[in-house]
């Protein structure tokens, strides 16, 4: 996630203003694998919103009742708010949801986790805002089991205000273990084919084949429900 004092995740209005329209197939593909078809009786959080463009297509594909998303740009933030229309979606700028009074059904978030630095205060953050058999969905694919991840680490430096902090999946998997999730994960599994274009951002496009297939995982966390 951003640092608390930018206004937008990349150093550029234009990429940043470019980031859901990049993200759209495979967030349509990770729509399809959310388990939870039923959602109009839901209410969403979209951990790391960016511009709010997630929430907008998830509602547009499995409508909820309310929805509300969270991230630390606060330009980011205000274009969210202003994009979302007349639909159920409210966008805070704030790194943290346990102090929004709000709970949730379903949390998601997408190449968020490997940006902060407190993972155990992020997994603690949100098991506290899960309602009892909620379920929160986690998306990266920077992790230290991508071969590609010297590519990945160089642009993140050089094109925004964060930093890659380096983890396996079996760290994240105990991280969200020992906050009382029920954890699960697979592979993303996309298999659309991936763009090359001349202003693509400069990993290897060979790697990036098998990256959005094999590489960026998807963790399933439960939040237990209560025993009868």
């Amino acid at each position: 996630m951003t640092s608390g004092d930018a206004k937008t995740w990349y150093d550029s209005t234009e990429a940043e203003d470019a980031m859901a329209k990049g993200h759209a197939p495979v967030w349509k593909h990770l729509i399809g694998l959310i388990r939870e078809t039923d959602l109009t009786k839901a209410t969403v959080l979209d951990f790391g919103c960016n511009q709010g463009g997630f929430l907008r297509l998830l509602y547009d594909q499995r409508p909820f009742l309310r929805g509300v998303g969270a991230d630390v740009a606060t330009g980011s933030i205000e274009k969210a708010n202003a994009l979302k229309g007349d639909l159920p979606l409210v966008y805070h700028a704030r790194s943290t949801v346990s102090g929004l009074g709000e709970t949730f059904d379903l949390v998601t978030s997408h190449e968020v986790i490997y940006l902060l630095e407190d993972i155990e205060g992020h997994a603690a953050d949100i098991f506290n805002v899960l309602n009892a058999g909620g379920v929160y969905y986690a998306v990266t694919g920077c992790h230290s089991g991508n071969p590609d991840l010297e590519a990945w680490r160089h642009i993140v430096r050089s094109r925004t205000d964060t930093v890659i902090y380096d983890r396996s999946i079996a760290q994240y998997a105990q991280t969200f273990l020992d906050a009382g999730f029920e954890v699960a994960a697979r592979k993303l599994g996309f298999e659309g084919f991936i763009p090359y274009s001349r202003n693509r951002w400069p990993t290897d496009y060979a790697a990036d084949l098998t990256y959005y297939r094999d590489i960026k995982t998807v963790f399933r966390l439960v939040k237990p429900p209560i025993a009868a």
